[in-house]
């Protein structure tokens, strides 16, 4: 906050996190989702006291498709949702070649309905459609929510799931590939993690540290606990 020299009101600036979470949803989800998925996967096995190594090749094992399959989805996904918008983009682009007064019109009511007067509307949506490109912005960004040349990137999208996915997935798995021979060490680390991941989540969203890591190890352990009771009852039973 500064004054200006001449007595005038103080300048005032504030600035906003990105709340769109475009890098936090998919990285969150990643590294939760292999955390989770994994530790509980490991702990069905281990319930159904299979031996280290079984243990290990199925942790690794879901590592692996998981991260694969995180990859693939979110691969499909923002490349469908950006072939979607890219055509929608294309079908905006030739209705203002076609019929540029009524899109100049449409975009004079689109501010008319944001409490812009019809006169100063009007005038805006001349100057803007005197540029095709800034028309075609405008006109994406208000109708369809998106920018031409700004749509995320499928292959970003991928390599960022499977890696937070792999991350996750990989700390159930440390123990035993450091010679552990009991459940007991992969649970305290995913615990841990599990934890820190949900602490560090509700920071970043002014959530309370305690709530958010607590929250998120309740859920990874009733997770944990229902495959360890599914491998238990199948091991005990010989299936």
């Amino acid at each position: 906050m500064t004054s200006g020299k001449s007595g005038a009101p103080p300048e005032h600036h504030h600035r906003h996190r990105d709340v769109t979470g475009g890098w936090l949803r998919p990285a969150v989800f990643g590294a939760m989702d292999g955390l989770v998925s994994n530790f509980a996967l490991i702990a069905g096995v281990a319930g159904g006291r299979a031996d280290q190594r079984v243990i290990l090749l199925a942790g690794l094992a879901g590592l692996a498709a998981g991260a694969f399959s995180m990859a693939a989805g979110e691969y499909i996904s923002v490349a469908s949702q950006s072939e979607l918008a890219e055509a929608e983009i294309e079908v905006e682009r030739l209705e203002l070649a076609r019929h540029p007064v009524a899109e100049e019109r449409e975009l004079a009511a689109t501010f008319e309905a944001r409490g812009v007067d019809p006169a100063t509307a009007a005038e805006v949506a001349r100057q803007l459609s005197r540029d095709p490109d800034e028309a075609l912005e405008v006109h994406t960004r208000e109708e369809l929510g998106v920018t031409p040349g700004d749509l995320p990137s499928p292959v970003l999208a991928a390599g960022s799931s499977f890696l937070s996915f792999a991350v996750g997935a990989i700390l159930p798995v440390l123990p035993y590939l450091l010679g552990a021979t009991s459940l007991l060490p992969a649970a305290i680390v995913a615990g841990l993690g599990l934890f820190g991941a949900g602490a560090l989540v509700s920071r970043i969203t002014t959530r309370p540290w305690w709530f958010g890591g607590t929250r998120q190890l309740l859920f990874g352990a009733a997770a944990a606990a229902l495959t360890y009771g599914v491998g238990s009852l199948i091991g005990t039973n010989g299936l």
